[in-house]
């Protein structure tokens, strides 16, 4: 044989390997996947600057002067106001919940305090548990609301002749004041933790039998497929709660994150949590040949979760279709379970929805996963 380069021989090489890359779809898919969802995502979810936050309006009073300030606050871009006639005991139930990002409180002697020319006060409670949602929208909320009140008044230019501002602004950052970035980003560590663990883990549990030759003696026990994966997936939930109190334990001692909430009733979501991810990477290894299609499709799945979640980017400064991607994937409802726990204080009525939503992916994965299997055997 000549030693002498050959193009031919190179040409036939190139050959096998296409060919080779084509019958590995999941490994050509990863490599054109990623790359769109990476532009994707970065191109047109990501937003630092987030606008239309949802508010509620406490306002015993509806005067004009209170519509005036409400309607200048919604034409900055930064609030939208989803509950205009809410009660203090209304908008208390939301922003624990999550459902608004702002409330802002207008008292009942608000228009008269302002015609005798009264310092009147408007109170802004915004939901810090994210500073960087906060951030922008707190920025602009003084000279906006003030500037909306003299017009209404009809004195804007002899104020700004004068300096004379008479509206006081007071915000109040609920459940982190001092925007402290780790109370916001430590809590959501744990899901994410957990995810990259418990999913690539679980993942490889039955590639790795169908690799080293022993799948056969599994299948030739009297086991039915719900005992099959619950024997595969049992384990990790184990391995899941050593790492629910590594982090725990230096969210508090490290990073000093408040706890504020029970401690049963974000155990009972971080059960749920790992029991739907180690059933989800269970699916995955029933898709999967090899340990190494395992992992890449953990990845394919990782990627968007991460960014779509709210955990490095803000979620409500995302697009609508993005917003309603990201419902898709456990992570998202899990961290707004652990911040409204750790961070609110929420009990088990606050955290109604989002332990809802990850019951209904443990139901769904779990059948999908039965019925994969099934197949597998096929």
């Amino acid at each position: 044989m000549s030693r002498i380069f050959s193009l031919r021989r190179l040409i036939a090489l190139l050959r096998k390997e296409v060919i080779q890359m084509r019958r590995d779809r999941i490994t050509f898919a990863m490599m054109l996947g990623i790359p769109l969802i990476q532009l994707v995502l970065f191109g047109f979810a990501i937003n630092s600057d987030p606008k239309h936050l949802p508010a509620a309006l406490v306002a015993p009073t509806q005067d004009r002067f209170t519509r005036a300030i409400v309607t200048a606050l919604e034409l900055t871009g930064y609030y939208r106001f989803t509950h205009p006639n809410a009660s203090a005991t209304e908008a208390e139930a939301l922003i624990t919940r999550g459902d608004v990002a702002f409330v802002v409180t207008v008292p009942s002697d608000f228009g008269r305090r302002v015609e005798r020319g009264d310092s009147p006060t408007l109170l802004i409670e915004a939901d810090a548990t994210d500073p960087s949602v906060a951030s922008g929208a707190i920025s602009t909320l003084g000279t906006v609301a003030s500037e909306a009140l003299l017009r209404e008044r009809g004195v804007e230019a002899e104020a700004r002749q004068s300096s004379a501002g008479n509206l006081q602004v007071t915000v109040h950052k609920r459940y982190n004041p001092e925007g402290i970035t780790q109370y916001n980003i430590v809590p959501g560590l744990l899901g994410v933790i957990l995810q990259m663990t418990m999913v690539m883990m679980t993942s490889m549990a039955l590639t790795r039998e169908v690799e080293r030759g022993t799948m056969e003696n599994l299948l030739s026990m009297p086991a039915t497929p719900l005992e099959i994966m619950l024997g595969k997936v049992l384990p990790y939930l184990g391995v899941g709660a050593v790492q629910v109190l590594v982090v725990l334990v230096a969210a508090n001692l490290i990073f000093s994150v408040p706890f504020v909430g029970a401690l049963p009733i974000l155990l009972l979501g971080v059960f749920v949590f790992v029991t739907a991810l180690v059933i989800l990477g269970y699916l995955i290894s029933t898709a999967s040949r090899t340990q190494m299609q395992a992992m890449q499709l953990t990845f394919f799945f990782f990627l968007p979760s991460l960014l779509l979640s709210g955990f490095m980017f803000p979620y409500r400064g995302m697009p609508v279709w993005a917003q309603t991607l990201g419902e898709v994937f456990p992570l998202t409802h899990f961290l707004r379970l652990i911040r409204a726990v750790m961070l609110k204080g929420a009990g088990y009525a606050d955290i109604a929805r989002p332990m809802a939503a990850l019951l209904v992916f443990v139901a769904v994965l779990t059948a999908l996963a039965l019925m994969r299997f099934r197949r597998t055997l096929d």
